[in-house]
């Protein structure tokens, strides 16, 4: 059976105390399990950083006024897995300022050659200086030329400034001419909270890849309170995989969570595997 596995983390990246040990083990498992797509988020390059001159292989840029610098840390996994004999094509995309010292933004890598790559802004502000600002990035790849997989990082259904629902709305109004459609990411809406993020996007027609996996684990991407949800000490499960259309899900697992691979962020990611059959 033949199946494609697409993979989820919010990485928190430069953020992350022992940087680069987490980084080797992400790699590491990358190497070992060769997920087909990755998304990833919160990834982060120094503010103040050398500027990259080398030839940034595998890069498929999406916005031509990008400047990637020596510690992007998508450029770091890629450059590293390409070492390993893993190679991915990538493409990443700064949203915002992170923490004071960050661009930071979302990154997508493919196994298969990236044919075409796009920025889609959803939020209301539209300011690299202002931490709410938040942008998708969407790919199709060589191997699945007729689907569209994005990098999702939305802010919070409680956020009067920049409500989910806005950018729920902005989502929408672009990826419903799309075909096939994935959304991997950071939602921000807790899967067992009734009437907010989670249930919106169910009632629009997407479907919750855990959900019609047969085989899941817990689901808990977020233990404890982390940024962006201080004072909540409750599990969460936030990272998700959505589909447009209902597909053959053999299996849903966390990843690196400390009981299947390393932790490697304040994040916990998210593996699938989908029966190509099914696509």
């Amino acid at each position: 059976m033949s199946m494609m596995k697409l993979l989820t983390l919010n990485t928190h990246s430069l953020v992350e105390a022992d940087y680069v040990h987490k980084l080797r083990d992400f790699v590491t498992a990358v190497c070992d399990i060769r997920p087909d797509i990755i998304a990833l988020q919160e990834v982060s390059q120094s503010l103040g950083a050398p500027v990259f001159t080398g030839e940034l292989q595998g890069y498929f840029p999406c916005v031509s006024d990008v400047t990637v610098r020596e510690d992007n840390h998508a450029l770091r996994a890629a450059e590293m897995l390409r070492q390993r004999g893993s190679e991915y094509y990538w493409t990443w995309l700064p949203i915002k300022l992170g923490y004071g010292r960050y661009n930071e933004g979302i990154a997508l890598l493919s196994r298969s050659p990236i044919i075409s790559a796009e920025s889609l802004h959803v939020s209301r502000v539209d300011d690299p200086m202002n931490w709410k600002t938040r942008k998708l990035l969407g790919v199709r790849a060589q191997e699945f030329p007729e689907d569209w997989f994005y990098c999702v990082h939305y802010g919070w259904w409680s956020d009067t400034d920049e409500p989910f629902s806005f950018q729920w709305q902005q989502t929408l109004s672009h990826v419903h001419d799309c075909g096939r459609t994935w959304l991997m990411g950071d939602f921000n809406s807790p899967a067992d909270i009734r009437g907010e993020g989670y249930d919106l996007m169910l009632h629009s027609g997407f479907h919750d890849t855990y959900t019609l996996a047969e085989r899941r684990d817990s689901g808990i991407t977020v233990s404890g309170g982390i940024d962006g949800w201080h004072g909540s000490q409750e599990d969460k499960r936030i990272d998700l995989i959505l589909c447009s259309e209902k597909v053959d899900v053999q299996s849903s697992e966390v990843v690196f969570n400390g009981i299947r691979l390393p932790v490697v962020s304040d994040h916990y990611g998210v593996l699938i595997n989908v029966e190509r059959s099914s696509i």
